[in-house]
């Protein structure tokens, strides 16, 4: 924080101080001292996050707009991450032609208010001065290059012909390409945007029950959202197959078209949005988020981002803030409203208060869906609440297909709770349920096999189970724990090393399997290093207080192996 305000305090000092060989204003007395007072107070907020303040600052030093050039892009950033992009594209025209006006952010704001003014003449200029940016990084040259592919479509109403290096990401916009003009092949473009690759497009499935819906493929639309899994899959998919199951068709239209350019332009800056944020760059990503909001303020769905994004950098009074745009009316979204309050209060209160929360909300859902129950199901179990966890879950269990994959899955997480409860004979029978509808699930496998290591119980049939676990997902950390833990148990020091320490690589903060690897040691006689790893674990934040004092143990005697 100190090197933050000097380097702002040493900057300003610069801009007084230094030399006509630099300076575009000689004259010092052209700069106002409270002006350059509140402009220091606002670069402080602006470098804090506090946003709010330092808009209120910019907005008291305003006279430096036209003499101090990174002041306009500054105090643009401020306008748009509190929402105010209207303003800012009305300083941005204020400034236009002048050198405080000449950075990306400023070009790419006058492309989108000259398209959504049906301008694309202008937009074709303003492009030209974009392209002086575009290679500062990877994702302004992807920005670029869309923005001339739209301007483009939106002009010509003809597909853009230009080879594009992006591939998924430029397959994306290809979609959009096909589905602004109507064409028949749109539908397929978003097909195949989910139904291929190692990453997950899934959102995309709204987009092509939307252009099923558009072009009165009922039916289809109907089919395909019965073979939607709502408890694995995200919250806009589940909204989608709810609108369909209602009959409710007439709301993909409502927040979503294919014909308005403005549309189009949110959802490519929501995926801008996203790409940023999955990098942690909070900022951008709340600023072009905020800006695809402008351009369709009805897609309120998209504010989870924004949400998560606040919550990320603990800005909890936005986080919440934000949520309040989510009612009982959407009943998925209320929820995931309801769950992220949950995990402020955790942050903020502690799990008791957050846990009573949730229940709370819960029981005043009348009916509430089997993606909630699903959800306050694992909810309960991940506070340990066993029972409650496993009443949910017979719930479930009563409603879902008997040999669907979705069924194995809360068998396990139902089994799991009867483990922890040490109810072994339910759990087993739950268990291997869930095996023989599932019986290449790697972490069934894997914590079946662990259970029995750990009660010493099928040794070899426990050891099986891990190593076909261990084929299947062969550097998952878990799965190389148990491993190596087996190999422990049955005295094979060498290779449980060799395992464990491949874990420890992959995840290293890990309580357990620290513990693991301190106890591997010191049986091979490596006393000081084992004692490093034990020490490890009393460092996390999320050991248990129970392995915290058998690890002091530890430290003070040593390993005693019965």
């Amino acid at each position: 924080m100190f090197f933050q305000i000097f380097k702002i305090f040493f900057f300003i000092f610069l801009l007084i101080y230094q030399g006509p060989l630099y300076s575009k204003k000689k004259n010092i007395n052209e700069f106002n001292s409270k002006d350059l007072s509140n402009y220091f107070s606002a670069q402080v907020s602006y470098s804090n996050q506090k946003n709010i303040d330092a808009l209120r600052f910019f907005n008291s030093s305003k006279s430096l707009l036209k003499k101090h050039d990174p002041y306009l892009k500054r105090y643009t950033f401020s306008l748009i991450l509190e929402e105010k992009v209207s303003l800012a594209i009305k300083e941005i025209k204020l400034s236009n032609n002048k050198n405080n006006s000449n950075f990306f952010e400023s070009y790419l704001l006058l492309i989108i208010d000259s398209i959504i003014n049906n301008d694309f003449d202008k937009a074709k200029k303003y492009l030209v001065n974009l392209s002086k940016f575009k290679t500062r990084n990877n994702l302004n040259y992807f920005i670029y290059e869309s923005l001339e592919d739209f301007i483009f479509l939106f002009k010509e109403n003809k597909i853009p012909q230009k080879d594009r290096r992006f591939a998924k990401l430029s397959s994306i916009n290809k979609a959009f390409h096909h589905c602004y003009l109507s064409k028949k092949e749109s539908e397929n473009f978003f097909l195949s945007l989910f139904t291929a690759g190692e990453f997950d497009y899934s959102r995309y499935i709204f987009f092509y029950i939307t252009e099923l819906v558009k072009k009165n493929k009922i039916d289809e639309a109907k089919k395909f959202a019965n073979k939607i899994d709502i408890l694995s899959s995200n919250l806009l998919v589940i909204q989608s197959k709810n609108w369909i199951d209602s009959g409710k068709i007439e709301k993909f239209n409502e927040i979503f078209s294919c014909k308005k350019e403005s549309n189009i332009l949110s959802e490519f800056f929501f995926l801008i949005s996203n790409l940023y944020s999955s990098q942690n760059d909070y900022e951008n990503s709340n600023f072009y988020l905020n800006i695809s909001n402008y351009l369709n303020s009805k897609f309120k769905f998209n504010l989870t981002l924004l949400s998560e994004n606040y919550f990320n950098i603990e800005d909890y009074e936005k986080s919440k803030k934000v949520l309040n745009n989510f009612n009982k009316k959407d009943q998925v979204y209320y929820w995931y409203k309801v769950k992220t309050n949950t995990k402020i209060l955790t942050e903020q209160k502690g799990k008791e208060d957050s846990y009573r929360y949730i229940s709370s909300e819960f029981d005043k859902f009348d009916d509430p869906s089997e993606k909630v129950l699903f959800d306050i199901a694992n909810i309960s179990k991940s506070f340990k609440k066993y029972r409650v966890a496993i009443k949910y879950y017979d719930k479930l269990l009563s409603t879902v297909n008997l040999n669907s994959k979705i069924h194995a899955e809360i068998l396990f997480r139902r089994g799991s709770c009867y483990e922890r409860l040490e109810e072994f004979e339910k759990s087993d029978e739950d268990l291997l349920k869930s095996l023989k509808i599932n019986p290449e699930d790697a972490y069934v496998l894997n914590y079946l096999a662990y259970s029995w290591l750990e009660r010493n119980y099928k040794i070899n049939e426990s050891m099986e189970m891990l190593e076909k676990a261990h084929k299947i997902k062969k550097n998952d950390p878990f799965i190389l724990d148990s491993v190596g833990w087996a190999y422990y148990l049955i005295g094979d020091t060498i290779k449980a090393e060799q395992f464990l320490k491949a874990a420890i690589k992959i995840m290293p903060d890990d309580p357990v399997i620290n513990d693991h690897y301190g106890d591997v040691l010191w049986e091979l006689n490596r006393r000081i290093q084992a004692k490093y790893y034990w020490q490890n674990v009393l460092n996390f934040e999320d050991t248990e207080e129970d392995m915290k004092k058998k690890i002091n143990v530890k430290l003070i005697k040593g390993l005693n192996k019965i």
